[in-house]
C-alpha cells in the first residue's frame, strides 16, 4: 500500500541562493582554520532532501512493452513491487517522483533520500547486484541501467521470470528528461513522466540562473576513497563537469584536458589550479577531513588548498542526476558562491 506523500512548500530558488550560509560555516568553517579571505570549507546542503511525487498520482496503463537498453523487448504487467537500481540512485528518485514510491521494495546504496532510506539494499558492493537479495524481495519488475551488473545476475533474474528493463542514462543534466521518460514508459505512466520532466526542467533552468555574473571559478572534482587508496580527478564526461558548468564554473579537470576520471597526481592538480575543490562528503571524511585533504600531494599548492576552499556534498546527492537536479544545482551554487554572497 502506498504511503501518503505530503507536498512541501518551497521558497523561490533565487531567494534561496541569497540566504545566509552561516550554518555551513563560511565565517567559521566546519573544520580546520579559516582562510585569509575569511571563508573555508562549506557543505552544500539541499534544503528539501526528499522527493516530491507528481500529483495527482498516476494509474499505470499495463501491460507496458518497451525496448530495453540491452536490445531485448520486455513486457511489464505488474508494478506492485518495483526494484529500481543503479550506481547513482537516479532511477529510485524517478520512480518516487512518478508517484510510485509506495511500490518500491528495495534500493541501491546511493538511494538515500528520506522516503527511501528504510528500504533494504541490494547492491552491497556499490554497483554489483546480489541475486539472492533481489530474489528474496520477489520484485514484479527490476529497473537498471548499464552502471550495475554483473550481466549474469541480470540473466539469472530474467530466467526466474522477472522482467528486467535496462534504461539508457548519461550522467548529465541534459540527459535527465530522457531517463525519466524511459522509466515512465516501462512503468506504464508516460503522462506522469511528461509532467515530471516539465517540473525538473523548470527547476533546473531556474537554478542555473542563480549563478552570479563575474569571473567563473575553476572547480576540481576529486573522487576520494582514502580507506582504499583511491584518489581520482574528474574531467570531461565524468558527470561532475556537468554540475560545475551548471553553476557557471569552469571544470578544472576538463580545462586541463582530462576526460572521465583520472588518477590524481600532484603535477596534474597543480596545473589544473582550482579555486575550489569539490568532493563527496564520505570521500572527504575518508581522508581525514580538510586537514587530511590538504596533505595529499599537490593540494596545498593550489589556490583552493591554500585557501582551504573545499565544498563537500552528500554522496547520494551530488551526482544523482535525478528529479532533485534543480535543487542540487541550487545548493551547490549557494555553497560555491557563499564567500561572494555572504548575506
Amino acid at each position: 500500500m502506498s504511503r501518503p506523500h505530503r507536498r512541501r512548500g518551497r521558497r523561490p530558488l533565487v531567494a534561496l541562493l541569497a540566504l545566509t550560509v552561516a550554518a555551513t560555516g563560511c565565517a567559521a568553517p566546519r573544520s580546520g582554520k579559516p582562510s585569509a579571505a575569511g571563508c573555508g570549507p562549506v557543505t552544500a546542503t539541499v534544503d528539501d532532501a526528499d522527493v516530491d511525487p507528481v500529483l495527482p498520482a498516476p494509474t499505470p496503463a499495463l501491460p507496458a512493452t518497451v525496448r530495453s537498453g540491452d536490445g531485448t523487448t520486455v513486457t511489464v504487467d505488474d508494478v506492485s513491487r518495483i526494484l529500481p537500481v543503479n550506481l547513482h540512485g537516479s532511477i529510485g528518485e524517478i520512480v518516487f517522483g512518478l508517484g510510485l514510491g509506495g511500490n518500491v521494495i528495495g534500493r541501491d546504496t546511493s538511494t538515500t533520500f528520506p522516503a527511501a532510506a528504510h528500504l533494504p539494499v541490494v547492491t552491497p558492493g556499490g554497483h554489483d547486484l546480489s541475486a539472492e537479495a533481489v530474489l528474496d524481495l520477489d520484485p514484479s519488475v527490476v529497473l537498471v541501467d548499464d552502471s550495475v551488473g554483473p550481466p549474469e545476475v541480470l540473466r539469472q533474474l530474467r530466467a526466474a521470470g522477472i522482467p528486467v528493463v535496462q534504461v539508457r542514462a548519461e550522467p548529465t543534466l541534459d540527459g535527465v528528461p530522457a531517463h525519466i521518460r524511459a522509466v515512465a514508459a516501462a512503468l506504464g505512466v508516460p503522462e506522469a513522466g511528461e509532467r515530471l520532466v516539465t517540473r525538473v526542467q523548470n527547476e533546473t533552468a531556474a537554478a542555473r540562473r542563480t549563478a552570479p555574473a563575474g569571473r567563473a571559478p575553476r572547480i576540481a572534482f576529486l573522487y576520494l576513497r582514502g580507506t582504499a587508496g583511491v584518489y581520482l580527478i574528474g574531467g570531461r564526461g565524468a558527470g561532475s563537469d556537468a554540475m560545475i558548468e551548471a553553476i557557471g564554473g569552469v571544470d578544472a579537470g576538463s580545462a586541463a584536458g582530462l576526460s572521465k576520471f583520472r588518477p590524481l597526481t600532484s603535477e596534474g592538480l597543480i596545473n589544473a589550479a582550482p579555486d575550489v575543490i569539490l568532493v563527496m562528503s564520505a570521500g572527504l571524511a575518508s581522508v581525514g577531513g580538510v586537514d587530511g585533504l590538504v596533505k595529499l600531494p599537490g593540494v596545498a599548492q593550489t589556490p583552493a588548498g591554500a585557501n582551504r576552499r573545499v565544498v563537500d556534498m552528500a554522496d547520494g546527492t551530488l551526482l544523482s542526476f535525478g528529479v532533485r537536479s534543480g535543487r542540487v544545482v541550487q545548493a551547490l551554487a549557494r555553497a560555491v558562491y557563499s564567500c561572494e554572497n555572504p548575506s
